[in-house]
């Protein structure tokens, strides 16, 4: 069972110097989590059914990193979960998180999902798609992020706003496979091609699509679930078909949703088993039925709708890569106004 009234207990718990006793006053493990209570739920609940380990759980939209911060040494903190490469990334360079290394982990999870020093573990993957109109996009007429800044789309596209972490993390890839300068071109014939100015979240592209507003948008596969699953939403995903771009190369952007051990960690122990259960075939299938991603670990199988949109080539380079060049991202973005 969840006990939410330990954020409260943790905090007296912390200003009185008593964070570290507190979490270990039994067999516990304490999680700070971006992801939302029905995802994550489920899995813990699994995993203290077969460890007998409580897991405590805070769960908010952002913060997480400054709340770290604050805590300092004393955090209560075991375990951090996030929705992107973005938020892994930001406890990384606030040096917020430590190494671990087992030999589960790195069986489970592929190099390209985790932190070459074992900083963060990747638990599940998301394609970064584009999505096209059933009825005014013919079938390979749009293969690649490429050729999104081809004047053929101007006025056709329709994408986030440029400061959001899935576009920042496709630019970052951008720059990775192509330099800053092409980088820079591909992003300024992007933002020309817009049939309005960047906003909305994933489901609104797939909405102005239906609408006739754009022909063609950027989304998260996971997103095509969650509408069809909405009687009020299933007509947006109906509207549209889904290309993997860039299977004749390099493969398909991915983003991750991860994990990373504290550096304050007073449950170590209880953490890492933890983090190998959900990195796990049981828990993997678990998570990623339940939000329509894929797998981290090979061989576990995909929901059936996930599987029917087929199977495609992700791209390899490792998201520590992508982590890295956020920043440049980032600041492309404002160069070329990508917002305005």
């Amino acid at each position: 069972m969840y006990r939410f009234s330990w954020n409260i207990i943790g905090a007296i718990a912390i200003l009185l110097g008593l964070g570290t006793t507190l979490a270990h006053a039994e067999d516990v493990v304490n999680v700070y989590s971006y992801r939302q209570p029905f995802l994550v739920k489920p899995l813990f609940d699994a995993f203290t059914e077969k460890t007998g380990i409580k897991v405590d759980v805070i769960f908010a939209k952002n913060g997480l990193t400054e709340r770290l911060k604050r805590e300092g040494r004393n955090s209560p903190a075991d375990l951090v979960l996030t929705a992107d490469i973005g938020r892994l990334n930001d406890i990384v360079q606030a040096d917020l998180s430590q190494p671990v290394k087992t030999e589960k982990l790195l069986a489970n999870v592929p190099a390209q999902y985790r932190h070459p020093d074992g900083l963060w573990y990747g638990l599940t993957t998301r394609a970064r798609v584009i999505i096209a109109a059933k009825d005014r996009v013919k079938p390979r007429e749009i293969t690649t992020y490429e050729q999104l800044a081809d004047t053929k789309w101007k006025g056709r596209v329709c994408t986030r706003s440029g400061k959001h972490v899935y576009m920042v993390a496709l630019t970052a890839s951008m720059i990775a496979h192509h330099g800053e300068n092409e980088a820079k071109q591909w992003l300024t014939g992007l933002k020309n091609n817009l049939a309005r100015k960047a906003q909305g979240n994933d489901r609104a592209q797939a909405k102005a699509i239906k609408e006739g507003v754009c022909d063609v948008a950027l989304i998260n596969t996971y997103y095509i679930g969650k509408m069809l699953k909405k009687e009020d939403q299933a007509e947006w995903a109906n509207a549209v078909y889904v290309v993997f771009p860039n299977q004749e190369d390099r493969g398909t952007h991915v983003n991750i949703s991860g994990m990373a051990l504290t550096k304050s960690s007073p449950n170590k122990a209880n953490a890492i088993k933890l983090m190998e259960f959900l990195s796990d075939n049981h828990a993997q299938q678990m998570y990623a039925a339940q939000n329509y991603e894929y797998p981290v670990k090979c061989g576990v199988a995909w929901s059936g709708l996930v599987a029917s949109w087929g199977t495609f080539k992700a791209d390899t380079i490792p998201l520590a890569k992508i982590a890295d060049l956020r920043k440049d991202a980032i600041k492309l973005m404002d160069k070329v106004g990508y917002n305005d």
